[in-house]
This record gives structure tokens, sequence and C-alpha cells, in this order.
């Protein structure tokens, strides 16, 4: 199993915004020190081009995000200052889902340990993420592959507006986000299939919804490959969450997403998306546990 990686590419940030970024390189870190991927299989990713982004993204975007030509309010938006840093590092992560996504139909599942960008809209930027990686890698999948049914599963506790938009109308992208109802991003734009949870879901009520959610999207849309963003922020007590599961409860969340496509005999790449507890430690415990469990479910 092959796992592509960003951190590198560092942003210069004000120290708000440090601490939640640092989960990046200490995951990276921690794969490597308990040997859970061959050193060999950690891999620097290209970066999105704009001809690929443009599948997604309108130019005029992509092209203010190149110049650094975004306002102030579109720059207060996506919550990073603007840099060079921030584009390069926006394109890598992005090209790190692409890359992955080739992986994965070789190793049946592969990683970007980072991605999950999923509020990143058709013309715009938000809530920290630039460029939309799971749409931008499904339509180069669709683009250049024979690939044609594409599911997107969002388990990030905030609802995943940016895919739901640019996916809009596209029946080739099957979209379902199970998230926080009463969170970020307040004004939501629905997918295919939502399922809006209230404050302080615990595990048991979570899977469950899961669980059907599940057998809907396979069976009704009946995927060839699958995009699976495993938000660490579903956890009890993430700053940003206000969902309650555990860490074990978040395992069998990652285990059931992985099985269906395992028993649906198709590829999948799994993307880390948001993880705001207060010790960072638990959110790479959670991405590691993540890891772990994806490499169960690889050929190679």
């Amino acid at each position: 199993m092959r796992a592509y990686y960003s951190d590198i590419f560092v942003l210069p940030l004000p120290e708000t915004h440090r601490f939640p970024m640092r989960k990046y390189s200490l995951l990276r870190q921690r794969i490597a020190d308990e040997n859970v991927l061959p050193i060999e299989n950690l891999l620097i990713p290209d970066g999105a081009t704009d001809e690929q982004l443009s599948r997604c993204h309108e130019p005029s975007y992509i092209e203010k995000v190149k110049n650094g030509d975004l306002t102030d309010k579109e720059i207060r938006r996506i919550g990073f200052p603007w840099s060079p840093g921030l584009v390069e590092r926006s394109r890598r992560s992005t090209g790190a889902t692409i890359c992955a996504a080739y992986a994965a139909l070789d190793d049946a599942i592969s990683l970007n340990l980072a991605g999950g960008t999923h509020h990143a809209g058709i013309n715009h930027g938000e809530g920290f993420c630039v460029f939309n990686d799971c749409s931008v890698a499904a339509r180069e999948l669709q683009a250049e592959t024979n690939i044609r049914k594409i599911a997107v599963i969002d388990c990030d506790v905030h609802q995943g507006n940016g895919t739901a938009e640019i996916c809009s109308g596209d029946d080739s992208i099957y979209t379902f986000s199970i998230h926080g109802e009463k969170n970020f991003p307040f004004r939501k734009i629905f997918g295919d299939l939502d399922i809006g949870l209230p404050n302080h879901t615990e595990d048991p009520h979570y899977l469950e919804q899961l669980e059907q959610a599940l057998k809907i999207v396979f069976r009704s849309h009946q995927p060839e490959f699958v995009f699976y963003i495993a938000g660490a922020d579903p956890f009890i007590g993430d700053r940003l969450g206000k969902l309650a599961l555990t860490k074990a409860g978040l395992a069998q969340r990652d285990e059931m997403v992985l099985r269906y496509c395992q028993k649906a005999q198709i590829p999948a790449t799994v993307v880390m998306g948001g993880g705001y507890a207060p010790q960072v430690d638990d959110i790479a415990d959670i991405h590691l546990q993540t890891v772990k469990i994806a490499a169960t479910f690889a050929t190679s």
C-alpha cells in the first residue's frame, strides 16, 4: 500500500494555525517509526496541474490563487493567509489524492496523509480548503481511465458542501456525507445523501446510521471507485466536532467503510480529513489507526 504526503511543503502560518497542522508531520513520523508501511511506500506527490484543477474549479479562481489576487474576504473565507507556500501545499495535497487514486487501482487501497478538503467549491476556498482534492481526483480518473461511477464517502464531522456543489447534477459521482447537523458549514449544500447528526452522538447511533447509508450508496450507485474522507474530528472532545465518538468507534467506522469496498471489489483512496482534538497526539492516534486498518485491506 502506498501513502502520499505533502507536509514537507511548509506553510508560513501564525502560531494559532500551527497546532492543527502538526498532525501531518507527526502522523508520517509515526508511520515510519512503527514500520506501519515500508519507507519506500511513503511518497511525495506531484502537484495538481491547472488542467486537473480546472475540471472542478473555475480557471479565474485558480489564477487568483496562483497570483495572490484573492480579496481579503476570500482569504478570510479560506482561513489561511495567502503565500506561495499555500499555493504549493494546496497543489501537492490535491496531487497526493490524484497519485493515491492511481495507486489504488493496483493495491486496492491507498492513502493521502492529508486531503479531505471538501469545503472548497467551484470558485472559492473555504474552511482551510483551497482546492477540492477528492473531486479533482475523481474527475481525473474519469478523464484518464475507464472508471466512470465514483462515490465520495465523507465521514468528516463537517458536511462536504464544496464536494456537493462541484458534483451537483453529475450523476456519475455520488456524494454522501455523515456529519454534525449543528456545525460548520451553517449553510449546507446537500449532495446525493446527507445524514446530519445531533450534538453528542455516540458510537452506537453513529455506526447504525453509517451502515444504513452505506447500503444505500453501494446498492443505488454501484460505484467503481471510492474516495473515503476519514476525519478524526467526530472524536469526543474535538474542539470543532461536537460529536462523541471514541477511538474504538472510529476504528469500527473505518473498518465498516473499507469492508463495503472490499465486498464490492472496488478500489478506494483514503484521505485524512479534519482533526482538532486538544491533544495533537489524539489526532495522530486516530489517523494512524486509520492507516493501520487500511493496510489490512490492501493487496500490496
